[in-house]
């Protein structure tokens, strides 16, 4: 099993948020949600090889969002390792990921429909900040932590979650 970097971004202008807006599909194996729950993540995905962490956030918020976004800074680091065997083997790319945080800022109006969109994702939403108490967002450490990352010019270690 290979641990998997994922590139997140925090893309706020004008009081608002931009989120993806998703589906969950995957019954419990989803941050405990049930089928059919909606909730949202903040944009990004997975390096590729050879793809530096900023050339893959920006690659993932054009592919999912359709903006043209540029890095400011590392907000944060997460990571998540999966401890139930059953997510291990049916989503095993997903069992250990470190996930790198970026405050970036949206260049453009968006280009388009996303190219590329998660399994679950239906869409991407801009959300005021004002309401992100009771949005569902997930991972919970990054709903908790959202206004540390805004409001510091440090990156903050969130520190290691295993979920079983």
């Amino acid at each position: 099993m290979a641990i998997r970097n994922a590139c997140k971004a925090l893309l706020v202008r004008d009081g608002q948020i931009l989120l993806n807006r998703n589906l969950n599909t995957i019954g419990d194996m989803a941050w405990g949600l049930p089928n059919g729950a909606v909730y949202y993540d903040l944009p990004g995905g997975g390096q590729n090889r050879y793809e530096t962490l900023e050339e893959a956030v920006v690659r993932e918020c054009l592919e999912e969002t359709g903006y043209t976004v540029t890095v400011r800074r590392l907000a944060a680091v997460y990571e998540e390792i999966s401890m139930r065997e059953d997510f291990r083997t049916q989503y095993e790319p997903h069992a250990h990921k470190v996930h790198f945080i970026f405050l970036c800022e949206v260049l453009d109006v968006p280009r388009g429909m996303p190219t590329e969109l998660d399994t679950d994702m239906q869409g991407v939403e801009w959300v005021d900040l004002a309401d992100m108490d009771t949005l569902p967002l997930y991972p919970v450490v990054v709903k908790e932590n959202l206004r540390r990352m805004l409001d510091t010019e440090e990156a903050l270690f969130l520190g290691s979650k295993r979920e079983d």
